[in-house]
């Protein structure tokens, strides 16, 4: 499955024109014509998004630009769309104004709704307004129309005393409700014609006249993963839903899970030699990860899977990490540097590719443990455009955590990118090899003015579960590049020395 969030195109009518008709079946089947597709393209393409899903349209938000002042909050959905012809729309107006939204039912359980929320709220910010308007249907009024007034409805939505499938949605999506509107859109029965007036404000708006917010930010979410032992795999499914699901909720880009936190699982297999008992953990790391990349695409982030075992066609055993894009997209990194703990206990062996990953929030890079210990495969990485560099780690002692600490330190400031480090915590008794571990999860800088004093942007708790929220800026890597006190990427000789990849 391949998702992807971008402008709508005229091609795209037929597959629009499907799922709206999929869509619409409640209202009667009324959908947009197009040449009303063309003329919103025509007047403001940037407002125009839709959701793919192998390269077929299943969901669209139509928009335009309105001076908001010139209607007010007793508007009908009629004179904000100028009688559905887009005359109102103006592109030195102050707000967003959203027409149209919908998912194909076929497509719900993906929650491509709030992708399209989230994009809309990007539009929102690049565009420099003041935030988004819409009229809000609220199609589980209906059945309680004789009882309740359609406020009364609204507080005990809000209250989650009931549900309604647009209105909760919309408050989830951090849109509150500015007023009740009368006959907003004549043949919505279900609302019976009443509907929300909601808004959702930019806080980033800096006047009509100033310039927005410039900063390209990137959220990343580690998680410092508490060893437990799980009654079965459903349990453990849980408990990593439950962190991707945390991280999401905080509109993080990344979730980054440590080395081997599936390692729990071993603990049936604990009458097994190390090797034996692995063997049979890499059994099931394809289902793990299938699991994981639909997390993914349903909580919308990008998911760093920490790693597991997996055994190849050569009875190989290799130590990997799965890059889980949100588009449904996955990529997968196997550690290159064994420790001989690895090598004697499980029999691992070492992968011999090293690449950077392209993502929808820049290049990145992945080393595993051991691998950030040697300086050559991040500077290849850095020569690749990496700005962010993940290293997911399993350390048992405060001895092997400090060598992982600092060495991935030294990798930010040397390659002059952002550098997040993720570990387990706690004791797992009951699974040979895997007693102790100790971490201190954190996302490392470059060492200049633009960034902390001491490098590190922020740091978890030592040994204790949590999660580590934390927001980067990519354009003060742009800027360290050009303008550092040191520029350690500019100034290498390369008449002197080089490092090169060999495969």
């Amino acid at each position: 499955m391949n998702i992807e969030t971008r402008k709508l195109t005229l091609a795209d009518y037929d597959d629009l024109k499907e799922s709206m008709e999929q869509a619409y079946d409640t209202m009667g089947g009324q959908i947009w014509s197009k040449q009303s597709i063309a003329k919103l393209l025509s007047i403001f393409p940037d407002g125009q998004l839709c959701i793919s899903v192998d390269d077929k349209v299943v969901a669209c938000s139509l928009s335009i630009i309105v001076d908001y002042s010139q209607f007010g909050d007793k508007h009908t959905y009629q004179l904000i769309t100028g009688n559905y012809t887009f005359s109102t729309h103006n592109p030195n107006g102050d707000t967003l104004y959203g027409i149209e939204i919908f998912v194909s039912p076929d497509y719900r359980g993906l929650r491509l709704g709030r992708r399209l929320y989230e994009a809309r709220k990007e539009l929102c910010e690049n565009q420099n307004l003041k935030s988004i308007i819409a009229g809000g249907r609220i199609p589980g009024y209906h059945p309680h129309a004789d009882t309740l007034t359609p406020r009364q409805y609204i507080d005990k939505v809000k209250a989650k005393e009931l549900y309604d499938p647009t209105l909760t949605f919309q408050i989830s999506n951090d849109f509150h409700v500015r007023k009740v509107l009368k006959n907003y859109l004549p043949g919505d029965h279900e609302s019976h014609e009443f509907a929300t007036l909601i808004e959702w404000n930019n806080i980033y708006y800096q006047g009509i006249d100033a310039s927005a917010r410039s900063a390209k930010t990137i959220r990343i979410g580690l998680v410092q993963w508490q060893m437990r032992l799980f009654p079965d795999i459903e349990a453990f499914y849980e408990q990593v839903e439950f962190f991707v699901d945390t991280v999401s909720g905080y509109k993080s880009d990344f979730v980054v899970f440590p080395e081997f936190f599936n390692t729990p699982l071993l603990a049936p297999y604990n009458h097994l030699s190390e090797m034996e008992a692995m063997r049979k953990l890499a059994e099931m790391t394809p289902d793990i990860v299938l699991k994981i990349q639909e997390y993914a695409v349903s909580y919308n982030v990008n998911v760093i899977s920490g790693t597991m075992p997996i055994v190849d066609e050569d009875n190989k055993m290799y130590n990997v990490a799965y890059l889980c894009h949100r588009s449904g997209k996955t990529e997968e990194y196997r550690k290159v540097h064994i420790t001989p703990n690895e090598q004697k206990y499980y029999g691992m062996v070492g992968g011999d590719a090293i690449q950077v990953f392209d993502t929808d929030c820049g290049k990145v890079g992945i080393l595993i443990c051991y691998d950030v210990e040697f300086p050559e495969l991040s500077r290849i990485l850095a020569d690749q455009g990496m700005q962010i560099l993940f290293v997911p780690f399993l350390t048992d002692t405060q001895n092997g955590y400090t060598r992982v600490r600092h060495c991935a330190q030294a990798r930010a400031i040397e390659n002059e990118c952002y550098v997040a480090i993720a570990g387990c915590v706690g004791n797992l008794p009951k699974v040979n090899n895997m007693d102790i571990q100790f971490a201190q999860s954190a996302v490392f800088t470059p060492s200049d003015f633009a960034f902390p004093t001491n490098a590190v942007k922020a740091e978890a708790t030592p040994n204790t579960e949590m999660v580590l929220v934390v927001d980067v800026d990519l354009h003060l890597l742009d800027e360290l590049h050009h303008y550092g006190t040191v520029k350690t990427l500019t100034d290498r000789r390369s008449d002197l020395y080089k490092i090169k990849l060999l495969k």
